[in-house]
């Protein structure tokens, strides 16, 4: 859309502008959105930022069905950015349009389609005031609910304004419209479309297929410029009684989303979503961001989870935000400068997990809490994989089998918790090793030393009580020093 050096106020300033460009005047939105994304793609521009693992799957459906003019749906389970990604469609817009001032479907100056707005082009010709809507006022999203009525999307007769007008219930001017009408000249989004009732699905057929919506048995024909997204579980988008079938007929592209395909992408989108801005006084070494991310994904292929239900990425968001505010209570309470994380801090986080996991009937018999810890200790136990093995840490299980323990009670500051480690034999050496670091911070070597504590735990090689005792398989458990009993934590099975 051009820029003029003063916006036209009038009809007749915008007929003298550089907005009255015959390729503009009557340009539909879906040509708009094509046009903006070819330039786009000729200036090799970021189509959609902050979409990240979809550029070889996702993002290329989506384009084509942008480039071919297509009414389209994303499917999708749960946290797989179907949302983001339609409400990003606005970038595409112009940056703003003119449009009649006042008018409650944003009518276009040169072909206006309501009434009123005819009335008044005809009635005041140039002097008809002129208003600009910006892109993002071009977006309307609505969830849909069994509860949303006709009246809502497409539009009803209002008696107060006929009463207030002096109007024929009959006339036109009388329509109060719905959200479908005041989102013409955009976007109109429609999340979770299988939810919606069928007379409601049947009411969407005209403006797919014709352009145009009729509103309460009104004689009066809309041509509405929409371009039509929905979202939609493919669970139930597939399930007969749950969409009818004319209205999937309609609907151009069907495009399929899915959960990040790989640690990597997975780490970027929750490092890219989870609020970490705390300050210089907090660090998360790199493997324990691995660990929260291997939580989601073993979730979302584990026997105890509902597949249909799926595992959304705003677990380990929120699981990592969790373990970062653990790390700040204890160093808060210790009244350390630093709050470095460690490997304990995502058992605090079982609560973001928990109520995230839809469960299988016999996940539900052992309980979201021990599955949840199930999770964690695989976790664990990849991570350690990624970066050791269990032949690397032999000398660290010979010293557990011989019987010798290390007690390991929360709230340990990191420098007593480094001078337990150090007598467990070649253990603080593999934890340099696993940070690749020569010579790293004694909280972050703490974190490194639990961490493989933790896997050779997972991996059944060493043992652990409730009270964070490692020993040996099958040895007694370590006994607290004198003093205040470390507090119990509940949350292992042993």
């Amino acid at each position: 859309m051009p820029k003029a050096s003063r916006r036209p106020r009038t009809f007749g300033d915008l007929r003298r502008s550089p907005y009255d460009d015959p390729a503009l005047r009557s340009r539909s939105v879906r040509d708009e959105l094509r046009g903006n994304l070819l330039a786009r793609l000729r200036r090799r521009d970021p189509l959609f930022p902050g979409i990240i693992g979809y550029d070889d799957t996702v993002m290329p459906q989506l384009v084509n069905a942008l480039l071919g003019r297509h009414h389209f749906i994303l499917l999708g389970l749960r946290g797989q950015a179907k949302s983001r990604i339609l409400r990003s469609l606005v970038a595409l817009l112009d940056e703003e349009i003119p449009m009649i001032e006042g008018c409650e479907i944003h009518d276009n100056p040169y072909t206006p389609i309501c009434r009123a707005c005819r009335e008044r082009i005809a009635g005041e010709g140039d002097a008809t005031a002129i208003a600009f809507l910006p892109r993002e006022a071009r977006y309307v999203e609505k969830l849909a609910t069994p509860d949303v009525t006709i009246a809502d999307i497409l539009g009803d007769v209002d008696p107060i304004r006929a009463a207030r007008g002096g109007h024929d219930l009959a006339s036109e001017l009388t329509i109060h419209y719905g959200l479908l009408p005041r989102a013409n000249r955009g976007i109109f989004a429609i999340n979770e479309l299988p939810d919606l009732a069928g007379k409601i699905q049947v009411g969407l057929f005209n403006i797919m297929e014709e352009g145009d919506v009729q509103i309460k048995g009104y004689p009066v024909r809309l041509p509405l410029d929409i371009l039509l997204v929905f979202s939609a579980n493919p669970e139930d988008y597939t399930a007969r009684g749950k969409i009818i079938t004319p209205l999937k007929d309609r609907i151009g592209a069907e495009i399929r989303t899915h959960y990040p395909r790989s640690l990597g992408e997975g780490m970027a989108i929750t490092a890219q979503e989870a609020w970490l801005a705390r300050g210089d006084t907090l660090q998360i070494p790199t493997f324990l961001k691995e660990a929260v991310e291997q939580v989601a994904m073993i979730a979302r292929e584990h026997r105890h989870v509902d597949k249909r239900s799926g595992v959304s990425q705003r677990l380990p968001i929120t699981a990592l935000e969790i373990l970062a505010s653990n790390a700040e209570r204890r160093a808060l309470l210790r009244g350390d400068d630093v709050a470095v994380a460690r490997p304990r801090d995502l058992y605090a986080a079982l609560p973001a997990i928990t109520g995230k996991l839809e469960l299988e009937y016999e996940g539900e018999i052992k309980g979201g809490g021990v599955v949840a810890t199930a999770l964690i200790r695989e976790a664990f136990a990849r991570t350690f994989s990624r970066h050791l093995s269990p032949a690397d840490c032999q000398e660290i299980v010979a010293w557990f089998d011989a019987g010798h323990a290390v007690l390991l009670p929360e709230g340990l500051a990191a420098a007593e918790e480094l001078k337990r480690l150090k007598g467990v034999p070649a253990l603080l050496e593999r934890a340099s090793r696993l940070l690749g670091e020569g010579n790293p911070a004694p909280p972050v070597l703490v974190a490194a030393a639990e961490l493989i504590l933790e896997g050779l735990h997972a991996l059944n090689k060493i043992d652990r009580t409730e009270e964070r005792g490692f020993t040996g398989l099958g040895k007694p458990a370590p006994e607290a020093p004198p003093g205040p009993s470390p507090p119990r934590r509940g949350r292992y099975v042993n």
